[in-house]
């Protein structure tokens, strides 16, 4: 696909059932289908920074079974993402589950070859240890950039049993390479017990602000998109969201879930939201269904992917458009 064609959407649902065919990513088309990507969708199964229950690494894969119900339209941004946009499935990246300092390595290394496409990433994992290679790639083309990380936990924790590298960490290494912007970091939806009140002073001085799921109850999500708004600013923006960032109502297939949380809607409206922000590249985490039933934590994040692909689509259709201008000028 040339970067003058027109995007090529999903399987058509009126001629092909939801239920037939391979299960891509919104039934999108393949990367290889197209040729290239402006929002690649890129799955990691890899699960093995883990501390409590495995199967991250299927999460993927259940996202992809449930996004089938996804349909073009996104009326809650008034946008057709996939014909504003080419958004196509890149597959998934093999990496190394019996070595976790190769499988960062893995996932850096991939990251970077989709970027230097000109694709932004929407990765679906796999647990939270992908995020310091993604975001590693990320800062390689961005510089530091600014997080929101929707989480029930903190995850900027040192070390587990002498480990660096594992999903309770990626957010302290980001810090410490220098990758993130700690003018504009925030956690969102955490809760729970820690391990003390040490955690949360740590946090702070790493730049972090926190608003809990306590808050987002309390003070309602306009208020808190707002709050957030105004920390990210202009600055590009990454989005990391662990699915248990939901109540485990709304999502028990996951490893570490913490009563209290978001609900699906609390999640989504919140993103919304945010549709004003430079959002970079994104991923979505921690999806474990073999403690889902009846696909209710991959739908809700097949439904929080796809609200993250509008906002990347609509703005790179954005940035398109004064240079489409142009072109069309000249041709006249």
């Amino acid at each position: 696909m040339s970067s003058n064609e027109s995007p090529r959407g999903p399987v058509d649902s009126s001629r092909v059932p939801r239920y037939a065919g391979p299960a891509t990513f919104a039934r999108l088309p393949r990367l290889d289908e197209v040729g290239r990507a402006d929002v690649a969708v890129v799955g990691v199964p890899f699960d093995s920074g883990v501390s409590y229950r495995p199967g991250a690494r299927f999460g993927g894969n259940a996202i992809r079974e449930a996004s089938r119900l996804l349909r073009p339209y996104n009326p809650a941004q008034d946008a057709s993402p996939f014909a504003l946009a080419q958004v196509a499935d890149a597959g998934d990246i093999a990496a190394n589950p019996f070595n976790i300092n190769e499988a960062v390595e893995t996932v850096e290394a991939a990251a970077d070859d989709l970027l230097d496409t000109g694709a932004r990433l929407m990765t679906l994992g796999g647990d939270h240890t992908i995020a310091l290679p993604l975001l590693r790639s990320v800062a390689k083309k961005h510089g530091p950039v600014a997080l929101l990380h929707f989480d029930a936990h903190l995850d900027t924790w040192d070390t587990y049993f002498g480990a660096e590298y594992t999903h309770g960490t990626p957010f302290r290494r980001a810090v410490e390479e220098g990758i993130l912007d700690t003018s504009a970091l925030s956690h969102v939806g955490t809760r729970g017990p820690l391990y003390g009140k040490q955690d949360l002073t740590d946090d702070e001085k790493m730049g972090f602000g926190i608003v809990t799921s306590a808050d987002v109850m309390r003070r309602g999500v306009d208020e808190i998109a707002d709050q957030l708004r105004q920390r990210i600013g202009d600055r590009p923006l990454y989005i990391s969201i662990d699915i248990d960032v939901l109540d485990p109502a709304h999502a028990p297939g996951t490893g570490t879930p913490e009563a209290g949380g978001l609900t699906s809607r609390e999640l989504l409206e919140i993103l919304r939201g945010l549709s004003s922000c430079h959002l970079v590249s994104a991923d979505l985490v921690e999806v474990a269904p073999a403690y889902d039933h009846a696909e209710i934590t991959s739908v809700a994040a097949s439904h929080t992917a796809y609200e993250l692909t509008t906002i990347m689509s609509r703005q790179i259709a954005a940035a398109k458009a004064p240079q489409d201008a142009r072109d069309a000028k000249d041709a006249k």
